[in-house]
């Protein structure tokens, strides 16, 4: 069979010849259109909107951190531990001021018309003595969780009770020798040796720690709410800072993009945030400050003082018992010059050097405070108004009431016992009350500074939990209010 032949393809009608010669190209085939680029500017202004809102939230949670330290700082200074310190503070004095009277009640004997009388004595002994209790409560309240301090608490409890044993014991030989005025028979000496060195070595040191112990924590919860306080106020500062710059930066790119000068809402926004910010700031610097004048000006100086105060307590009972004891006179007399150099320093070697120095430096106070000790710490400092006259108040009575002990001792020299015992309940006790008196109004007047710095504290932090989350919340809304109406123009 036979395939028949095919003819090859026609070719291809070539373009006629340009009229150079060269054969024209067919036309392009026109661009294929790419798709429409969707617009960026919808996610960058919720970058910038939702960075605005990011820093509004650090911005709460800074300042709300920084107020709850300020808050626990007021709160333990003001309301819990430093109180309860100040308590612990006073059961020294309740302690000492106990065992003087135990003194007097044992000198003057069966007289009852000597200085304020022998039943004046023992009543504030007694009153003393609810005074110690109440301290030592207040001091277990403290120490709960404590087990040093809990063990503290019980040791002076279980002293106290063996010292008002003695103590008592004591008292009724005296009331049954019926003795004049002067030392008591040898077996009333005896047991008031007893209870004395257990008031002296054991039960004052540990009452003195207990106030250390719990001063501890004050000065702890000081520092570290204060620094907490400061380092909050800076942060507050750096997020408040970062907020009004990323509103400021969004209200500037929504006015080039979308030809609107101002944005209401943001403005608002911004302006709120500002405000907001400086506030915060100042009221930060002004608890810091608070807590400073409550802790240096009050607390700290309200507790020196305490101390000084009942120091003073124990050298009044000192002089009673160097003319109570002729035996230990000696080591009595030491013991009030070294309690003395400790409320008011100044160089000296004996009682009649120091009596003389106290004489010196009193007399150019306030041109100087050439002196140490309590005294000298607390004239060296001067923060509160009326300080420096309360001061030279105080030293013009500790001054009187040396002077006083010089006479009452070279009585003693003079073989005039009589004459120093009725020295020392008259005139040698009217100058330690009138000095006492002047310590206790400068004690009010730190005390009072500090009630006033926990007041000032407590008033500035109040409606801060409303007006915090009320304000940023407010912000937050608005910053949704400036961007929404412009994201939807883009739906």
């Amino acid at each position: 069979m036979t395939v028949p032949m095919t003819s090859p393809p026609a070719p291809a009608p070539s373009a006629p010849p340009a009229p150079g010669g060269d054969p024209v190209q067919p036309p392009p085939s026109p661009p294929v259109k790419a798709p429409p680029r969707r617009s960026r500017v919808p996610h960058r202004v919720l970058a910038l909107a939702g960075a605005a809102v990011i820093a509004v939230a650090l911005l709460f949670t800074a300042a709300t951190t920084a107020i709850g330290n300020a808050r626990e700082g007021l709160t333990v200074i003001g309301h819990d531990a430093g109180p309860q310190v100040v308590a612990t503070a006073d059961l020294y004095f309740a302690l000492s001021d106990m065992d003087a009277q135990v003194a007097n009640v044992l000198l003057m004997g069966r007289e009852t018309t000597l200085g304020r009388g022998r039943q004046d004595a023992l009543q504030r002994y007694e009153q003393r003595r609810a005074e110690a209790s109440r301290a030592l409560l207040q001091a277990a309240e403290l120490a709960t969780g404590d087990e040093t301090e809990e063990r503290t608490v019980r040791a002076v409890l279980d002293g106290l009770g063996r010292y008002e044993r003695l103590a008592s014991q004591a008292i009724l030989l005296d009331e049954q020798a019926q003795h004049a005025a002067g030392p008591p028979p040898a077996q009333v000496i005896e047991l008031y040796r007893r209870a004395t060195d257990l008031m002296r070595l054991d039960l004052l040191p540990k009452a003195y720690n207990l106030t250390l112990e719990s001063g501890t924590i004050v000065r702890r919860t000081y520092e570290e709410e204060s620094n907490a306080v400061q380092t909050g106020r800076l942060l507050v500062g750096a997020a408040g800072t970062a907020t009004v710059v990323l509103l400021i930066l969004l209200q500037i790119y929504l006015a080039r993009r979308f030809r609107r000068v101002v944005n209401p809402a943001l403005v608002l926004a911004t302006f709120g945030v500002a405000l907001l910010t400086l506030s915060g700031m100042a009221l930060l610097e002004r608890q810091a400050e608070d807590l400073r004048v409550a802790k240096e000006d009050g607390f700290n100086s309200v507790l020196a003082l305490s101390r000084a105060r009942a120091i003073g307590n124990t050298m009044h009972g000192d002089q009673s018992r160097y003319l109570l004891d002729p035996q230990r006179a000696d080591v009595y007399e030491q013991v009030y010059l070294e309690k003395s150099q400790s409320v008011l320093y100044t160089p000296s070697g004996n009682l009649q050097e120091y009596y003389t120095g106290v004489d010196r430096v009193v007399s150019a106070y306030p041109g100087k405070a050439d002196f140490l000790g309590f005294h000298g710490t607390e004239a060296s400092s001067i923060t509160l108004a009326g300080q420096r006259e309360a001061i030279k108040k105080v030293l013009d009575g500790y001054r009187e009431f040396q002077q006083r002990d010089r006479q009452m001792r070279l009585r003693v020299k003079s073989d005039q016992d009589r004459q120093a015992i009725v020295a020392r309940m008259g005139p040698v006790a009217r100058s330690f009350e009138a000095y006492d008196e002047a310590l206790v109004d400068l004690i009010a007047l730190h005390h009072k500074a500090f009630e006033q710095a926990i007041r000032d504290g407590d008033e500035a932090l109040g409606g801060w939990n409303i007006i915090l989350p009320g304000v940023l919340l407010a912000v937050t809304l608005l910053i949704g209010v400036g961007v929404g109406p412009r994201l939807s123009e883009y739906r």
